[in-house]
């Protein structure tokens, strides 16, 4: 089991920078990736950008966002750093991450957090 706790939404003016955190805990050497994705009303959900846990590599939708990992023993946490935000920015984020376990995947969600972008 893998659980993840997200933090470093809100709100923010058009031009301006967040830092999303998933802070992931439990089986941690299962996971293969963790993605932040968006999603909102009417929209199809984005893969804002994701990191590989076999090589650490990391890709972006977007040359404004930048990801990071950082491990401890107990966890690891996945960085978005999201520059020159616009208001079509705005959306709930999610943080996932993929597993396996006995030759079998998972997927896992967090709760989500929302970020609002005004002009």
């Amino acid at each position: 089991q893998v659980q993840l706790v997200e933090s470093g939404g809100g709100p923010v003016q058009s031009g301006g920078s967040l830092r999303l955190s998933c802070e992931a805990s439990g089986s941690l050497y299962s996971i293969v990736r963790m993605t932040w994705y968006r999603e909102g009303p009417g929209k199809e959900r984005y893969m804002v950008g994701t990191v590989d846990f076999g090589d650490s590599s990391t890709d972006t939708a977007e040359d404004r966002f930048t990801m990071s990992l950082e491990k401890d023993n107990r966890k690891w946490t996945v960085y978005a750093d999201m520059n020159s935000l616009k208001p079509e920015d705005t959306a709930r984020y999610v943080c996932n991450a993929e597993a396996y376990d006995a030759g079998q995947p998972y997927d896992y969600w967090g709760q989500g957090i929302q970020v609002t972008v005004s002009s």
